[in-house]
């Protein structure tokens, strides 16, 4: 990596590939801090215009001094930025890679300022999110906008990948690790398991308008297909805002009681398919609330990994970028509702 902001793939090789408008990659992310004095300030601009009390801040600041006050989520990008600068020198193209985050540094508009200044002309976003909703995608679009404003005539032109909820590396990555999770329930109990797939909740509003829901159902339906699996639940967990606002149920605590009362299963695999990486909603709304619940059950919870830097994931986003450089390149996905568009409509994913 040169720096925070960029690393390098090859940067000069790119200038051989003169028939792609294409030169760089940027990967956008949610961010998080990583030290403690990073996480108050963290949290202010996570919530910034929103109406969320101090004391609710504080509780939330709570989760992050479990960890040291580190979040997982910079150290996972900078891996999965490391894989990927591997596979495109590997197997090109060979684009200068980029990273900006949201709520922390390295923050969007740094990242797009140092790209001006390397005279990056255009370049193509990943998004961390396979789904689409306001939040984790037409939100992304507004930071990327903003952030190029802010930058000046100068920015680059930016275009974000499309989404990949159904796309063949995606869904094997993510079999992969329900596979492996599995793996580690004792044989003669692990066709009886329960696998619950889970992703952070919306409010009903906002549900209503984008396809998030179906998404993630296709994406379930896949993986647990892939698996051989007809038995599985959807769940949804990390809600947040007025308890009178109604959002997107089960809540994962919710089902496991249901799950434990009616006596349907003593194993559960936990598989966190709205996230890609590890994050606090998964280091702690999982990894201490869900397993500290499922001890006192008494059902024997296992978490599935992240697809992280899975090769497969990791040669997913190759993918995705061949798309748009290559123009006889197949758009790949699985299941009935096909490829998602290359750019999304002006109305989709609305806030409210």
């Amino acid at each position: 990596m040169n720096g925070p902001h960029a690393a390098s793939v090859n940067p000069s090789s790119h200038i051989a590939h003169a028939s792609s408008s294409y030169d760089a990659f940027l990967l956008v992310s949610f961010g998080g801090p990583e030290k403690p004095d990073d996480v108050i300030p963290f949290l202010e601009n996570v919530v910034r215009g929103k109406e969320v009390s101090r004391q609710r801040l504080l509780e939330v600041a709570e989760h992050y001094e479990l960890f040291g006050g580190v979040s997982p989520l910079n150290a996972q990008n900078r891996a999965l930025l490391a894989a990927l600068a591997r596979e495109l020198n590997a197997h090109g193209p060979h684009l200068s890679i980029y990273w900006g985050n949201r709520n922390w540094h390295p923050f969007l508009e740094d990242s797009l300022a140092e790209m001006a200044d390397d005279q990056v002309r255009c370049a193509l976003a990943f998004v961390t999110s396979a789904f689409g909703s306001y939040p984790s995608c037409r939100q992304y679009l507004e930071d990327i906008e903003r952030a190029c404003r802010k930058v000046g005539p100068r920015a680059p032109k930016v275009d974000k990948l499309r989404l990949f909820y159904n796309h063949p590396g995606f869904i094997e990555s993510q079999a992969d690790r329900v596979v492996a999770a599995l793996g580690q329930i004792p044989p003669e109990r692990r066709d009886a398991a329960k696998v619950v797939y889970t992703a952070h909740s919306l409010p009903l509003a906002m549900a209503a308008r984008c396809a998030y829901q179906r998404q993630l159902e296709e994406a379930c339906h896949l993986v647990s297909a892939r698996i051989g699996r007809s038995d599985w639940q959807l769940v949804y967990q990390s809600r947040s805002g007025p308890p009178a606002e109604r959002w997107l149920e089960p809540e994962i605590g919710d089902y496991l009681v249901q799950l434990q009362q009616a006596g349907l299963a003593s194993d559960v695999v936990i598989v966190p398919i709205g996230f890609l990486a590890e994050n606090m909603e998964v280091a702690y709304d999982l990894d201490v609330e869900i397993a500290a619940l499922g001890e006192h059950l008494g059902l024997n919870v296992v978490r599935a990994a992240v697809v992280g830097t899975h090769p497969r994931f990791v040669g997913m986003i190759r993918d995705l970028i061949v798309e748009r450089v290559e123009p006889q390149a197949p758009l790949l996905a699985l299941g009935h509702l096909g490829p998602s568009p290359h750019a999304c409509s002006s109305d989709c994913c609305p806030a409210f």
